[in-house]
C-alpha cells in the first residue's frame, strides 16, 4: 500500500538536507522523497508510515512533526 507521508522538520542548510535526504533513503519500501526547503517539509511515498519517518529523523538529530499538526495550529 502506498502511502504519502508529510512531516515538518528544520532545513536550515545544505548539510541538514543531505543528512536529511541520506537518513530517508535508508527507510525499506519507499518509491519516492522530496524536501521542499521553503515549507520546510519533507515528502515520502512508499509503504511507509509518518511514525516510521519521524522516528528515522530524530535518530538523526532532526525534530520532527506530522504536517497534518502543523497546519491545525
Amino acid at each position: 500500500m502506498t502511502n504519502v507521508v508529510e512531516v515538518k522538520v528544520g532545513l536550515h542548510c545544505d548539510v541538514c538536507i543531505k543528512k536529511i535526504l541520506k537518513a530517508i533513503k535508508k527507510i525499506e519500501d519507499i518509491e519516492t522523497y522530496n524536501v521542499d526547503k521553503q515549507l520546510n517539509k519533507v515528502i515520502v511515498t512508499g509503504n511507509v508510515t509518518a511514525e516510521e519517518v519521524i522516528r528515522v529523523l530524530q535518530k538523526n538529530g532532526k525534530n520532527a512533526t506530522p504536517w497534518e499538526d502543523v497546519l491545525r495550529i
